[in-house]
């Protein structure tokens, strides 16, 4: 078979000749010949396949210099940068469908007849293994917060981003502006954790020095709204089923979105703990946030991976169902994860929502 023309080989690889011109002009897709006299592009037979791909790639909606790199590789290779790139397509996806289900539930918002509040407790503490604690734990009457911090100066970065939220305690919350609200506080509990790196680096330069995850309730009088970075976790408690209302951000959980690893292989994995998001420097900072209408009875736990990772679902929901006050419920958790060896700081916080009187 001869050479093809732009408009044989366009309806041949589902490519438009106007497509075909650009993904000549970026070197994409580059024609067999072109005309000296017409200018017109000619195609071989044998880069159907590449076009084709091309086609598929762009209905996959990859951005082109990605479609290049894809092009460039090998089989194999070419199929895991696909499976990389859906993967974060999917993530993206389920960012925004969290935002969209934030918003949905915001907008829709009703008064409740009967107004509501919280009952909590918090407590921290080192653990058995490390020498100093660099978690922090707190619980006001409107925010409840979790926060794990690493590297040198991990107990200043966690005890930073915390304080950055405090303010959300006594701060007015607009008609409608409770996304921007968080949204602020989250930017300023990030500059807070940079702060404590770059104040603690030589020279001021930021070397890994400080970082936190991050996982936050703020109280709105019927609603807890969720803010959610790294892989401290939020737990909700109803009518007796127990509910993990946060994701992970670490590179085994994305292992096993991707269906590379299963969960059971992730709780073992070496570098369970490497987080992919977080506050501080070079991190992704990118924050989950939810909603959630409270309802009477409702139980939620904020709690870091000190105790998350050494004590499984079901002993958590058997101390959640037991019936204590939040503070005897946060002393059963730090006793419970000190008698799994304690190998980690373990810090959480336990509410109640209840009915409160007119």
């Amino acid at each position: 078979m001869g050479l093809l023309t732009i408009g044989a080989f366009a309806k041949a690889s589902r490519l438009s000749p106007k497509a075909l011109r650009l993904y000549d002009e970026l070197g994409l897709l580059v024609p067999a010949r072109v005309d000296p006299v017409t200018g017109y592009r000619l195609y071989a037979p044998a880069q159907l396949e590449r076009a084709r791909l091309v086609a598929w790639l762009r209905r996959l909606g990859m951005p082109l210099a990605r479609i290049r790199h894809v092009c460039a590789l090998d089989a194999g290779p070419a199929a895991e940068e696909i499976r990389a790139f859906w993967a974060q397509v999917e993530a993206d996806t389920a960012a925004r469908r969290e935002l969209a289900a934030f918003l949905l539930t915001h907008l829709s918002w009703k008064e409740p007849a009967m107004p509501l509040g919280i009952r909590y407790a918090a407590l921290s503490e080192t653990g058995l293994v490390r020498e100093h604690n660099q978690d922090t734990a707190y619980a006001g009457d409107r925010l409840l917060a979790v926060a794990d911090g690493y590297g040198r100066q991990g107990a200043t970065a966690s005890a930073a981003a915390v304080d950055a939220l405090k303010r959300l305690e006594t701060d007015g919350i607009p008609a409608g502006g409770l996304l921007n609200v968080l949204q602020d506080a989250m930017e300023e509990a990030e500059r807070a954790v940079r702060g404590v790196g770059q104040a603690g680096s030589p020279g001021g330069s930021p070397a890994g020095d400080a970082g936190t995850t991050l996982t936050a309730m703020l109280w709105t009088g019927s609603q807890l709204a969720l803010v959610h970075i790294g892989d401290s976790r939020a737990y909700l408690l109803r009518d007796g089923g127990l509910f993990r209302i946060t994701h992970d951000h670490t590179l085994v959980q994305s292992m096993v979105d991707e269906g590379r690893l299963t969960p059971a292989e992730a709780a073992s994995h070496p570098e369970r703990s490497l987080l992919v998001r977080a506050l501080g420097e070079g991190a992704d900072t990118t924050a989950d946030l939810r909603l959630h209408d409270a309802r009477r009875a409702d139980r939620y736990l904020l709690c870091s991976d000190g105790l998350s990772a050494v004590v499984p679902d079901d002993e958590i929901r058997r101390v959640l169902s037991g019936g204590g006050a939040p503070e005897q419920t946060v002393r059963a958790f730090v006793a419970l994860a000190n008698g799994s060896g304690g190998p980690d700081n373990v810090s959480c916080v336990v509410a109640d929502v209840v009915e409160v009187p007119g």
